[in-house]
């Protein structure tokens, strides 16, 4: 068919006609008759005018043609093949994860088409609106891509499952625009004001995007292509010289560099929230593609998305970042939760990713692309990714100077979860600045495995004091090393051989002194104490050194060793001691609240206490408290080890996902 002889259209301007459809319906059933065929092959692009002067349908013309045979033909649907796979949720060069959808209704189409997306044009929707007829994007280099469908969508009611991801379809922006801001008291209940500005910006020729007007038209600000802003703005100063100088006009103002960002969806307007998480989430973007990237993450990405940073990829932290490997596609599939690890530092190099590291390949990664460690442009990376909505960076190291990071990062509402005990056994006066941002703020400070690795300690301390209980003692033993020293340490065996093998097992430091000390207990009973509300600093807790003082001062802990076995006998005392009155030995901390103090120190216990029952490197601990007071409420289980110290973390970061809004 040369559609020529079929479509009629009528010039409205030079970039724009208007189809004849009761003319060329006429045409088209003259041809048909005298074509008959299965199939017909037209023209596009190209028709004539109602003088039979051939003329083209402008700018995507082709599309025009087909919409307009399809409403002349009735058709069950019309087909655009492109190079695309469909129309996608945002501008996929500008958002890596724009999504194709599956539908779209014909308002939304034109609204994308008219913020700039690249969908249709808005005039080939008109002619398929009228009856109908769904119109298909598909990919002529995909067959198997199942394309876009714009069609009349059903004006059902929203369900009650419904998440606002299905209410916002899609996401457009116009760049390169220009605000006017014609603005004066002297404009408020004036007739015509507004017919003054637009006509005076019709005579340039201006193209006007958008129109705000505020009430009484005391100022009317609309936007419009930045080429032609100058124009425009010589114009109005002319049209108003007298107003502007007499005062009743304040200013004609410019402002340059714009972006018009649409949110699109034909439901929003009778859907509570929308507004809410669009304008939460343009506060995280600073220019238009960073804003386009956050807005489409609060609406496309899982429910609960999470850009973690990982600090020390230790045993502590490489034991998670398998974990969180091994997890992560049930968290996704299954609760909704998306943990993206943006980043991982050590204490000299670094890896950064912009959409997520691939947790299979993170010890190569951080070899091959690694470069210098910098903890604040780490920070600053994790943060400031804009289309994640939330932050935590997770410190799984014992570094003090990491850990007085944690007050700016939590000012700047980044989450932190941590095993690290520096923050909250430091300076007293630090951890109840921490305490005090984490409650003024929706940024959550999380650290239950500072105390019993993955022991709910920290959780059940808190569930007591927030249901109104009153803490009385706590007592446990804290350190899975001094655990299982004391429960091997019997009466056939040195004290100095249980540390060798504890130390050969890999349950102490590299310096088994380290462990002996009671200084990790000592942080242990400070954090509770003051998660129980005492004021006090950890050089207020007395601690029961288990090395003897003659050497503290050896500089290796192979000459430790060596000279430990002759300081046996004043232990083997202690223990003997014990033994007779049908005691064993335990090293405990203490948190005497009644009392107000804390200590750590080397206790005897009755072979029927729950202390005395033991073994391997287990951790218990004792709460008393008004509620527990006859029956004292315990928790034990393992209380070191990298599985379940990574477990106690990951815990935390679940916790925090929950707490954000994921399925608990």
């Amino acid at each position: 068919m040369d559609t020529r002889e079929v479509l009629i259209v009528n010039p409205t301007s030079s970039n724009q006609v208007d189809p004849d459809f009761i003319e060329s319906e006429k045409r088209l059933h003259k041809w048909l008759p005298e074509h008959p065929a299965e199939t017909i092959i037209a023209t596009g692009f190209i028709a004539s005018t109602p003088k039979n002067i051939p003329t083209t349908l402008k700018r995507d013309g082709s599309d025009f043609s087909a919409a307009i045979m399809g409403a002349l033909l009735r058709a069950q649907q019309v087909t655009i093949w492109t190079d695309v796979d469909g129309v996608y949720s945002a501008d996929p060069r500008k958002v890596s994860e724009a999504v194709i959808l599956k539908t779209l209704s014909y308002q939304e189409a034109w609204e994308m088409s008219y913020f700039g997306a690249n969908v249709l044009h808005p005039r080939t929707i008109i002619p398929v609106m009228k009856y109908n007829i769904p119109i298909i994007i598909r990919n002529i280099f995909n067959l198997s891509a199942p394309g876009t469908m714009i069609c009349q969508l059903p004006t059902k009611e929203k369900r009650d499952d419904e998440g606002l991801e299905s209410v916002v379809k899609a996401f457009a922006t116009i760049d390169n625009l220009a605000l006017v801001n014609v603005e004066g008291t002297g404009m408020a209940g004036v007739p015509g004001t507004a017919s003054a500005i637009f006509s005076s910006v019709k005579d340039v020729g201006a193209n006007v995007i958008m129109i705000s007007q505020a009430s009484s038209e005391h100022s009317v600000c609309f936007a419009i292509p930045e080429k032609e802003v100058d124009a425009v703005a010589k114009v109005l100063q002319a049209r108003f010289r007298q107003a502007l100088e007499a005062g009743r006009l304040s200013k004609v103002e410019v402002i340059h560099n714009c972006s018009i960002l649409a949110t699109v969806g034909q439901r929003m307007a009778s859907t509570p929230g929308v507004s809410a998480n669009l304008f939460d989430a343009l506060a995280k973007g600073k220019d238009c593609v960073k804003a386009l990237e956050a807005v489409h993450s609060r609406f496309y990405l899982s429910k609960t998305t999470l850009a973690v940073g990982i600090i020390g990829p230790g045993l502590i932290g490489g034991t998670l970042l398998d974990q969180l490997r091994d997890q992560a596609g049930v968290l996704k599939e299954e609760f909704n939760i998306d943990l993206r690890v943006m980043g991982i530092t050590g204490a000299r190099t670094m890896v950064l990713s912009n959409l997520g590291i691939d947790l299979t390949r993170w010890k190569e990664l951080l070899k091959e692309e690694a470069e210098v460690a910098d903890l604040e442009k780490f920070a600053q990376h994790v943060h400031g990714n804009h289309y994640i909505p939330n932050t935590v960076l997770v410190d799984c190291t014992a570094d003090s100077d990491v850990a007085n990071h944690y007050y700016d990062w939590l000012c700047k509402g980044i989450h932190v979860i941590t095993p690290n005990k520096k923050a909250n056994s430091g300076p007293l006066d630090r951890y109840l600045k921490l305490k005090a941002q984490q409650r003024s703020s929706y940024t959550h400070y999380f650290y239950e495995a500072t105390v019993g690795a993955g022991l709910p300690i920290i959780s059940t301390l808190g569930g007591l004091l927030e249901t109104g209980d009153k803490i009385l003692r706590i007592e446990g033993i804290f350190s899975g090393t001094l655990s299982y020293i004391f429960n091997n340490f019997t009466e056939s065996r040195q004290f100095s051989d249980v540390v060798a093998e504890a130390k050969q097992a890999g349950y102490t430091e590299p310096d088994p002194r380290d462990d002996l000390s009671g200084t990790d207990v000592a942080r242990k009973v400070i954090i509770l104490a003051r998660e129980s509300g005492l004021r006090l600093e950890l050089s207020d807790i007395p601690v029961r050194s288990l090395v003897p003082e003659q050497l503290r001062t050896i500089a290796s802990a192979e000459e430790f060793m060596q000279e430990l076995p002759k300081f046996d006998a004043n232990i083997a005392n202690e223990r003997q001691d014990a033994e007779s009155a049908g005691e064993v030995l335990r090293y405990v901390g203490v948190v005497d609240a009644m009392n107000k103090e804390g200590r750590v120190e080397l206790r005897r216990y009755k072979k029927e206490h729950p202390f005395s029952q033991l073994s391997g490197s287990d951790n218990i601990i004792a709460f008393t408290t008004m509620r527990y007071k006859e029956q004292p409420l315990i928790i034990r289980g393992p209380g070191a080890g990298a599985q379940v110290t990574a477990g106690g973390i990951f815990s935390d970061i679940l916790r925090l996902a929950s707490t954000l809004g994921a399925p608990s």
